[in-house]
């Protein structure tokens, strides 16, 4: 399982919190690409409710990781 910045993005608008079958689904209703639902299905579940994209992929960047000044733009 290998996440990119780039696949993670196509989980922003899921349904959070989710379970992993309800993550499949969206990913497959929204046409996100192949890896981001083998990546999803490799996930080993025990039932999990996953509130965000960071409990799936910890290093998942967030706002503050980018260095620029919003008020600038």
């Amino acid at each position: 399982m290998y996440w990119t910045l780039e696949l993670a993005s196509k989980l922003e608008d899921a349904p959070w919190p989710a379970s992993k079958e309800e993550l499949i689904d969206f990913g497959i209703r929204s046409g996100a690409p192949l890896e981001v639902i083998e990546n999803l299905q490799e996930i080993e579940d025990e039932g999990e409710i996953y509130e965000s994209i960071e409990d799936i992929w910890p290093d998942y960047p967030s706002k503050d990781d980018f260095f620029f000044n919003e008020d600038e733009y």
